[in-house]
Parts: structure tokens; sequence; C-alpha cells
């Protein structure tokens, strides 16, 4: 074996090795919403290797959760299409925050804009690799980690599903929790907490004005245009503070 493929398969293992304990939180959470979507789709009527196949796939999280509601007949190519665009169109606002990180990933790139969820996002934007780890690996393999425990929990969830009978009323509340245990440790690390009050008063003007059907969309305008507009105090704050 060449010394050069030796020294990659060192930086591969060492940016492994520094990612998985990174992705824990998310590993329990995924495999348990994974799970929770496999049972939604054995009942009704797909098997888990239909679950399998939109987990890897599509891997679109409250979106698919959507989609199980969407698989009966009678429902138009054009519904599902807007349903998705309005279900993700926060994955726009990811995607331009993470221009930057991703400009130099190279092969990589594609898959790392295909892997963004929500919290894959949260976790790209404040794990931090540690001294001697490639910075590019490491954060590919954070997202290759969070896809594969969906995989997994969605297999495990359709099995389960197709072997033991489930009430599957309020299991998709399991989403929700996710999201709120992920604000939670995001608000603890912060170094200010303006943009997420900030995030926070937007969603709440936006859905008292346009109901919980309509608001993601203006909500997320909004958030851009405060966080853009305010950028360079945010950033003068964010270096004042310590860290807590």
């Amino acid at each position: 074996m060449r010394a050069g493929e030796i020294k990659q398969k060192g930086v591969l293992k060492t940016a492994c090795r520094a990612a998985l304990p990174c992705t824990v939180p998310v590993m329990v959470g995924y495999l348990f919403l994974g799970a929770a979507f496999g049972i939604l789709l054995e009942s009704k009527g797909y098997g888990f290797g239909w679950a399998a196949l939109m987990s890897f796939l599509v891997y679109a999280g409250s979106m698919q959760f959507v989609a199980v509601s969407l698989l009966v007949p009678g429902v138009q190519l054009i519904q599902v299409a807007f349903m998705t665009l309005m279900v993700n169109i926060r994955h726009i606002f990811y995607g331009i925050s993470m221009l930057e990180k991703f400009q130099d990933m190279g092969r990589k790139k594609p898959y790392m804009i295909f892997s963004l969820t929500d919290e894959t996002f949260s976790l790209l934007c404040s794990a931090q690799p540690p001294e001697g780890v490639d910075r590019n690996w490491f954060l590919f393999f954070i997202s290759l980690f969070n896809q594969a425990y969906w995989v997994i929990g969605s297999v495990a969830g359709g099995l389960l599903g197709a072997t033991f009978s489930f009430n599957t009323q309020g299991i998709d509340f399991a989403m929700t929790a996710l999201f709120v245990v992920i604000f939670v440790n995001q608000w603890r690390e912060a170094k200010s907490h303006i943009p997420a009050l900030a995030g926070l008063a937007c969603s709440v003007v936006c859905l008292l004005f346009f109901g919980p059907s309509n608001f993601i969309l203006p909500s997320m305008i909004g958030m851009t245009v405060f966080l853009i507009g305010f950028r360079k105090k945010l950033d003068c704050k964010e270096e004042e503070e310590p860290i807590c």
C-alpha cells in the first residue's frame, strides 16, 4: 500500500472518530423519528423497503411524515410539489448560509447539499473539528452518520410496524420534540441570544398574521432580512461576549 493511501486512510479514520460523538444527540432522535416514520408508512401498506428507499433518496425529515398522508389515490403531482416546496422552503436559507462553508469541499459538496437537514445544519454550524482533524471530512462524516441513523430507524420502524400493531396517533410529534431539544442546546452554546429571540419573534408575529399553514415562508424572510440588516452589529457583539 502506498504511503499516500495510508495517510488518507488515517485522515478518514481520525475524522470519522471525531465526528461520531458529535452526532450522538441526533442519533437518539433520528432512530426514534425514523422508526416513527417507518411505522406510519407501514400503516399505509408500504413495507420497510419503501421506508429505506425514501429515507435514502428523499431524506427530507418532516416532509417524509407529510408525504405519508399524500400517498393516497387522487392526490395530484402538483399538490405534492407545492406541499414539498412549502414544507422545505427553509432549506433555501440554510443553503445560502452554507455557501462559504461548502465551497472548498470538492466532490463531497453535492452530498453535503443533499443531506442538509435541520439537525445536520445545526451541528455543522456549531461543531468544530478537534486540532489535527481534517475539517471537510469531519463535516462530511457528521452528515453521513446522521443520514445513516435516519435510514436505520426507518427500516427498523417498517419492520416493527409489519410485526406489531401500533396506535400511530400523535407519533409525528417526535419531530417537534427533537427541534425543541436542538434549540435548547443551541441557546446554551450561543454567545448571543439575539438571533434566536429575533427568530422567535418573527415566527410568532407571522403565525398570528398568516396562520399556522402559511407562516413559515414569511417568517424565514423576516429572519433573513433581520440577520442581514444587523449582521455587523451581531458579529461585533459575539466578539465582545465570552462563551458561557
